[in-house]
């Protein structure tokens, strides 16, 4: 028991040789279920006494298995009655990039909380040998059986087995699993540190005769259409497919005309595997993977992928996850148009390859690796670098590739994430150029891409990926904290490269874009755009699928999502923990609406009379789809109807005719019938056609005018104070405002990395959540009421002067804004700074009796300058509380672009309306955005009893700087002179 196994850069111990994942005959029992736990401050764990047989656990903690510990209910190691540690040392730690244990490799602090596990359970009489497999544990378990050791391993994410000398009867079955090992060193990958059996544990029959492996190889010519099967197994048996007629002996070939898999046609042939002594079902799909003149292609064709970057993670099982779920996060990605999924950073459980097999995604399969915070040390001791750490190295790599050998929805290997460089990633290329020919590799980190069939790199700009694309990105062989950094300079009279010569003949792969962080992120259509242009790349994944949260409470028992902030514990990922497409409950954010029409693989354009579609598909034609289309020209009952559109190949296109009256035209394209991942109905792309809108003239100027001395002034219906000039009535309604504003709550966004994109902070330092009004001059005169004024922050020169004029027109009253920014809002004298402005706009404090809105624009999610395209144009109806959208870190929300008209209204309320001369931007809430930015929660914010409407001009975009380039110039406001109009009225 003084072996420090735990600290060795070995891989393990007594385990049996990796081989296959597959489902067969062979009996299985199951270990999952409530096993007995202790938890212990040390290494050395409870000691030896729990291997006893008769050993008395009836005092230890029950544990479910599979789970993580830190999750569950435990006994704390201070002693007391069992709870959950969320939020403590003890509970799930949060790490980005830093490990959360000493940088001292392979070694480990004496403080290393240790579990030790037992589990009686009885085997039946006719049981014969047998195995005993792991699929997960985190991160070091040493295994017993009955008081014999039969070994250890590392590799969290990956299985391990063992012979397992199973007695009839009774059996007792042991491990002491740690928190931190060698192992650790080699799982630095952004998420939260969850030790435990936290996948199944099984007992599994192998008679004699049984198969250990097989290997199946399936290929596919996509120009005769023939598909060539082969299967290697450890023992001879035969090959059973009868859909193709194949019965054949293992190591025959045979060559059959077939239909390919492809992520849109998952085609599997089921059959069988048969021996003596086992019957293992098969799964088959045929594709080749190719590169071709440096375009990733399968099947023939080329593929750019609609990714998405996914952890494991569930707000009460951490990455215990069922079946069932991995099948809900897949149907929700097809259902979003996601195509291919980069399982980051380790294989998942083997369930949900199984499912990708079936319902069709692609899949990039990264290996169980990453050193990221050996960053600290400057890189220093990198156990890629390290041949100490090679046998390990490799191990995880052959595990990973064993396992999920026979998966036709793995298309990549990635050797690893952000692990630098080192001669054991040749080892492991090397190994998989021998073993496994047929598909591509991928290593993003190594600025030669020496061992990568790809070129990568993460987040970078739109104007770099265009020149990616079209293979004039400049040269560089620096390394950022997210890859390749590129150089200013051009390279105009370097010496040619071969290394970078090379690069550019690769295709690309963006194996990070867009974080998903908070409300975001910004510019997916634009980089879809980019992507989808240029052969050279072939898709990216965005980072990422779901948000890591917990599902915590207060004490006094209010839910709020637990972020990596909370934990009290140091080093610590912050709320980075919280970067994902779905909530952490699954559901779904504005971002994957945002995400599914930039992904939509039909483009339709909808002219004055005809509609051209696209199909974009990878190779399934259109003839599962059904067209529709709808003209809303604001009756109370919009035409619709059918289009008759032929089956359109992929990559081709079509025109159709169109007869409609004029008005907004919608054109739709959604499934036929039932697919395994959606109902028929589901729409999979759209187009409009907006309606034009002639310009409104403005009213006329007017001209003289008297200095308002009076307290108040009346405007028809309108009542103004007559110092202030803000709006005190509108018929019976009493108003506040409005306030030139610009400030919002920041985003996640907003806050950019660490100091680089972090104009939340330039804003609080500059005052632009603290702005004061001034108004200079109040005048009046026939049918009008002008105020001037200025707003600024204390102890800052830069700021706005404005002017509103008011001015009756039939019922209602035009507003006319005109803002100017003046003093330093660029290079400020003290300290330089660059204000980019948060939004441009106006203010209203309402009744709290308003409780419903209506519009006419955007809708019916949220929507901004640069993620507005999931928001198709129509008639939509809210109620006020409904428009926010519940983020876990409260931040700017619910805005809504190209508003045309707004009406409020409420309980014994007359309407409010609000008709933009030009479209306008409007969010209404129950809160300020002072208040929104003060909230850490969402419980915290509470209705303030008014509603306070925002009528915009503009708003910044969201962009996606929490991690990645700055948002890009045209979703800024322009810091010059701006008017805008708008018409305020109350309707009966």
């Amino acid at each position: 028991m003084s072996d420090h196994y735990w600290e060795s850069t070995r891989p393990g111990a007594g385990r049996r040789e990796p081989r296959a994942d597959s489902l067969s005959d062979a009996r299985v029992i199951s270990l999952n279920g409530t096993w007995r736990f202790r938890l212990s401050p040390t290494a050395s764990g409870t000691g030896c006494d729990f291997l006893s047989d008769d050993f008395d656990d009836s005092a230890w903690d029950p544990m479910p298995v599979p789970s993580h510990w830190v999750l569950e209910e435990f006994t704390p190691l201070a002693g007391g009655a069992r709870r959950r540690m969320l939020g403590t040392a003890e509970g799930p730690l949060y790490t980005n990039t830093a490990y959360p244990i000493p940088l001292d490799p392979p070694r480990i602090t004496e403080a290393n909380p240790t579990g030790d596990y037992r589990l009686v359970f009885h085997v039946p009489e006719d049981f014969g040998r047998a195995v005993l497999r792991f699929q997960g544990v985190d991160s070091c378990a040493k295994v017993w059986l009955n008081g014999e050791e039969l070994g250890w391993s590392t590799g969290s994410r990956l299985p391990f087995e063992f012979d397992a000398p199973v007695r009839h009867g009774r059996n007792v079955l042991t491990v002491r699993v740690h928190r931190w090992s060698a192992g650790t060193y080699l799982e630095d990958q952004d998420m939260w540190w969850l030790p435990g059996i936290f996948r199944d544990v099984e007992l599994i029959e192998r008679p004699a005769g049984a198969i250990d492996d097989h290997f199946v190889h399936a290929d596919f010519d996509h120009e005769t259409g023939l598909g060539t099967l082969r299967v290697d197994a450890s023992m001879d048996a035969s090959v059973e497919i009868p859909e193709l007629g194949i019965w054949m002996r293992t190591g025959e070939t045979a060559e059959v005309p077939v239909e390919p898999w492809s992520a849109e046609s998952p085609k599997l042939y089921r059959g069988s595997l048969r021996s003596e002594g086992e019957v293992v079902d098969l799964a088959i799909g045929f594709r080749r993977v190719e590169i071709i003149d440096g375009t990733f292609t399968v099947n023939g064709r080329a593929v750019t992928f609609r990714g998405v970057n996914r952890h494991e993670h569930d707000p009460l099982r951490g990455r215990a996850l069922d079946v069932e779920t991995m099948r809900r996060d897949i149907v929700l990605m097809k259902r979003a148009n996601i195509d291919a999924v980069r399982t980051s950073h380790y294989p998942p459980h083997p369930e949900f390859l199984r499912l990708c097999d079936e319902l069709g995604l692609w899949v990039v399969l990264e290996n169980d690796l990453e050193t990221h915070g050996f960053i600290y040390d400057g890189w220093e001791h990198n156990p890629p670098a390290s041949p100490e750490w090679r046998e390990a190295l490799l191990d995880r790599l052959r595990r990973t590739v064993e396992r999920d050998k026979n998966r036709p929805s793995i298309v990549i290997w990635s050797l690893a994430n952000e692990s630098m460089t080192g001669d054991a990633f040749g080892e492991m290329r090397r190994w998989l150029d021998e073993f496994d020919p047929s598909r591509p590799v991928l290593y993003e980190r190594d600025p030669t891409y020496q061992d990568s069939d790809f070129y990568s790199v993460m987040y970078p700009s739109l104007e770099m990926l265009e020149m990616i694309g079209r293979r004039e990105e400049p040269a560089s062989g620096r390394i950022g904290m997210h890859g390749m950094m590129f150089d200013d300079a051009g390279d105009d009279g370097v010496e040619p490269d071969p290394v970078d010569a090379r690069r550019r003949g690769l295709p690309f792969l963006l194996v990070e874009y867009a974080h998903a962080m908070g409300n975001g992120p910004g510019s997916l259509s634009d980089y879809w755009r980019v992507m989808r242009e240029y052969d050279r790349i072939c898709g990216g994944f965005v980072w990422e699928w779901i948000d890591h949260g917990f599902a915590a409470e207060t004490p006094d028992g209010t839910p709020y999502v637990m972020h990596g902030q909370d934990v009290d514990y140091e080093p610590n990922g912050g709320r980075y923990s919280l970067h994902g497409l779905v909530f952490s409950d699954r559901t779904p954010t504005p971002g994957l609406a945002e995400l599914a029409k930039a992904y939509a693989p039909l483009r339709i354009e909808v002219g004055e009379d005809a509609v051209v579609i696209r199909n974009d598909r990878h190779t399934a034609s259109t003839a599962d789809l059904r067209f529709t289309w709808t003209c809303d020209d604001g009756s109370d009952e919009p035409a619709s109807g059918e289009l008759d559109v032929p089956a359109i190949a992929a990559g081709e296109s079509a025109t159709i005719g169109l007869d409609t009256r004029a008005g907004l035209v919608t054109v739709s394209a959604a499934l036929a019938a039932d697919a395994a991942w959606a109902p028929a109905g589901h729409v999979l792309a759209w187009g409009q056609r907006a309606p034009r809108h002639p310009p409104v003239a403005p009213l006329p100027t007017p001209i003289g005018g008297v200095l308002v001395a009076a307290s108040e002034v009346r405007l028809g219906d309108a009542v103004f104070d007559g110092r202030s000039g803000r709006l005190r009535m509108l018929g019976d309604v009493a108003l506040d405002g409005p306030w030139l504003d610009l400030h919002r709550a920041p985003t996640e966004n907003d806050r950019g990395q660490g100091d680089s994109n972090n104009i939340a902070k330039v804003w609080q330092q500059t005052g632009l959540d603290r702005m004061e009004h001034r108004t200079d001059a109040v005048r009046t005169g026939e049918g009008w009421f002008e105020a001037t004024g200025r707003t600024a922050p204390s102890a800052h020169p830069h700021g706005v002067t404005w002017t509103m004029l008011w001015q009756q027109q039939g019922e209602g009253l035009e507003l006319t804004v005109t803002a100017d920014f003046v003093g330093p809002w660029a290079n400020t004298p003290y300290m330089h700074r660059d204000i980019w402005v948060p939004r441009l706009g106006l203010l209203l404090g309402l009744p709290g009796e308003y409780s419903q809105v209506e519009w006419e624009g955007r809708g019916p999610g949220e929507s901004y300058a640069d993620s507005f395209e999931a928001s198709p144009l129509g008639r939509y109806r809210s109620a006020i509380d409904d428009l926010q959208v519940p983020y876990p870190v409260p931040q700017e929300n619910g805005n809504h672009v190209d508003t045309r008209m707004l009406r409020l209204s409420g309980d014994r309320m007359p309407v409010l309306q609000v008709e933009g001369r030009d479209v306008f931007d409007f969010t209404a809430r129950r809160w300020t955005s002072t208040d929104l930015q003060a909230a850490s929660r969402p419980y915290e914010l509470v209705d303030s009893g008014r509603v306070w409407l925002n009528v915009d001009h503009r708003q910044l975009g969201l962009g996606s700087a929490s991690v990645g380039p700055a948002t890009p110039e045209r979703y800024r406001i322009p810091r010059e002179k701006t008017v805008w109009r708008v018409r305020i009225s109350l309707q009966e």
